[in-house]
């Protein structure tokens, strides 16, 4: 990738549409603009900066591609902090390739992927949380999702990032201080001072993370398995919460060998639900397979709702389930309500559930109730504030990073470790920080964040 070359690209989805968009940035975006373009005003003297202007899309030869609207943005005020030249031409595949390459044949280079992103990124536009805020927006499944990346774009997450580092940096300071004048009277960061100041960023830090499971069940959307003994009704209330015939019913026993999984809109929060095979000691190797499944996808899920036949009660395969409930989530629902319901509002087995909703998949009793109990129970731990900030994976991962080193040094802070030592420590969480924001962020790291961007951003 070169930083002066002027690039271009694709800016719209693939495939045929209304209108679409070809991106062009870069120190020559402004003349190759004025070589593809052909006004229709007759009273055109040259690009009014952000301002559309009706004319004809030629190529190199000057035949003409299309009607188009063009907009040109110049440096500094645009996406990637360049000169950047957009075409909106009508939405064909043919009309936009070509558009693309008659730039290619007049200098353009092909944009590698997130390379109009990362320009904005190296040209100070925006911080790394906010270049990856863009996709984040682009592939965002719910309104929620929605949410955390405009909070993200606006540059907020960053922000409170990069005040943390701050706060690291102030501490370095003083500790260099400490080190360097330790016989001199100027005034020295006290252990209880020190751990005080290390402590806050960690507090900081705990708030940041309290908003990624959140974000992460809003984003790729929460695993929901469905559990219990064989014939229980696990299939029929997941074909009742879809409103439509997923899963195979029938009243033969390990019908279900294998985990179904369907995508489910929970007032906004997207779940995958899982349909898994009933619990119970087999010698049918196929079906133990799926058992087997059925358990793995038990340990891996956000909740398990734990399918009883109300007509029978708890079994063996309802107590394995509830014997989990202090590692993940389990909400038990009584099925098959319209054949029995339970004598007391929580029966005294299912008291270490984390929910308790009666239903009847047949009649559509309590689906409504499951639901909503399942979406609270996702959500129990998490931080509704609106203004909200939550790290992906990737910021997370860091944020954990530094937080551990944090720890480590309020214990050596407390051990009586010398401060040339705690530094060390110091200096570790502030480069994990600074990780997140994309401070002095070394090229393979910025190579993998923006390989998963799309060519156009």
């Amino acid at each position: 990738m070169q930083d002066n070359d002027t690039i271009v690209a694709v800016a719209s989805p693939a495939g045929t549409g209304g209108v679409g968009i070809v991106r062009l940035s870069g120190s020559g975006a402004a003349a190759l603009g004025r070589q593809l373009f052909v006004p229709f005003s007759a009273a055109f003297v040259d690009f009014k900066p952000y301002t559309l202007h009706h004319g004809r899309i030629v190529d190199a030869a000057g035949e003409a591609l299309d009607d188009a609207l063009v907009v040109f943005m110049p440096a500094p005020k645009s996406f990637t902090g360049e000169d950047v030249f957009e075409v909106q031409c009508h939405g064909g595949a043919c009309i936009v390739h070509s558009i693309v390459e008659a730039a290619l044949q007049l200098g353009a280079r092909l944009a590698e992927r997130g390379e109009f992103s990362r320009r904005a990124l190296l040209n100070g536009r925006m911080d790394l949380t906010q270049a990856e805020a863009v996709a984040e927006l682009i592939a965002a499944p719910s309104r929620e999702a929605l949410r955390y990346g405009l909070n993200k774009l606006d540059g907020l997450l960053g922000q409170r990032v990069q005040a943390l580092h701050a706060s690291l940096e102030l501490l370095r300071v003083q500790v260099c201080v400490a080190v360097d004048f330790p016989e001199d009277e100027v005034e020295c960061l006290s252990p209880e001072e020190f751990l005080a100041g290390a402590g806050a960023v960690v507090q900081g830090i705990d708030a940041l993370l309290a908003g990624y499971t959140r974000a992460r069940v809003f984003q790729q959307g929460a695993q929901v398995v469905l559990a219990g003994s064989v014939n229980v009704g696990k299939s029929s209330l997941m074909n009742a919460l879809l409103g439509r015939s997923r899963a195979l019913v029938t009243d033969i026993p390990g019908t279900t060998r294998d985990f179904l999984e369907e995508m489910l809109d929970l007032d906004g929060m997207p779940v995958r639900l899982v349909d898994t095979a009933g619990l119970r000691e087999t010698n049918e190797a196929v079906e133990g397979m799926g058992v087997a499944l059925s358990r793995e996808r038990m340990a891996q899920a956000d909740v398990v709702v734990l399918v009883v036949d109300g007509s029978v009660g708890a079994d063996e395969a309802a107590a394995e389930v509830l014997a989990q409930a202090s590692v993940v989530p389990v909400v038990v629902v009584w099925n098959k309500a319209d054949l029995a319901r339970p004598k007391v509002a929580c029966p005294a087995w299912a008291q270490g559930a984390a929910g308790f909703v009666v239903t009847s998949a047949r009649s559509g009793e309590g689906l409504e109730a499951v639901a909503q109990c399942i979406r609270k129970v996702v959500l129990a731990d998490a931080n509704h504030a609106p203004e909200a900030l939550a790290p992906n994976a990737r910021q997370a991962q860091a944020l954990n990073r530094a937080r551990a080193e944090l720890a480590a040094l309020e214990d050596d802070i407390r051990a009586g470790q010398a401060y040339d030592v705690c530094a060390v420590r110091l200096d570790a969480a502030a480069a994990h920080l600074a990780e997140v924001v994309g401070l002095d962020s070394p090229k393979e790291l910025l190579d993998k964040v923006f390989s998963t961007f799309c060519i156009g951003k």
